[in-house]
């Protein structure tokens, strides 16, 4: 994932961007998963059942943050405004 770069971003603006990427990675995983899922490729439903709550979870926390990174580089950029 692209979230240890957006640890190491330059500037706000880059991180909410880095984080931005992460979420779209994090959506793009759980889609596969998904998929994986309706195509029956895992005999374990268990595990995937796993897999796939773990996936929403995460894809939960990072859209906040980037939700979260996004509304504070709005509040900066008024701000900044005269």
């Amino acid at each position: 994932m692209n979230y240890r770069a957006s640890c190491r971003a330059r500037s706000h603006t880059e991180f909410t961007a880095k984080m931005g990427l992460v979420a779209e990675e994090a959506d793009e995983s759980q889609g596969w998963l998904e998929f994986i899922d309706a195509a029956s490729l895992i005999v374990s439903a268990a595990e995937l059942a796993r897999l796939l709550q773990e996936s929403t979870e995460l894809c939960a926390i990072v859209s906040t943050s980037f939700a979260t990174a996004r509304r504070k580089e709005h509040e900066r950029k008024r701000k900044r405004k005269p």
